[in-house]
């Protein structure tokens, strides 16, 4: 299953709409892809499964690429 994950880089700061970036993780589990990004310090804020029409559309896009961790 492919995730996409909300976050902010520095997890010390409040988080700002405008610094907000994404990714795209392959894991089973909403729970694996936190384990899986635990070490890069992240303030996670919103893990959503793609599936469906709405995974097509984000791979749709040029900034979809699956992150290999």
């Amino acid at each position: 299953m492919i995730y996409k994950v909300y976050y902010q880089e520095n997890a010390l700061e409040v988080p700002v709409r405008e610094n907000t970036k994404s990714l795209y993780v392959e894991a089973d589990s909403e729970r694996e892809v936190r384990s899986l990004l635990i070490d890069r310090k992240y303030n996670i804020e919103l893990i959503q499964l793609l599936e469906g029409n709405h995974l097509e559309y984000e791979q749709a896009s040029p900034n979809f690429k699956v992150e290999e961790l």
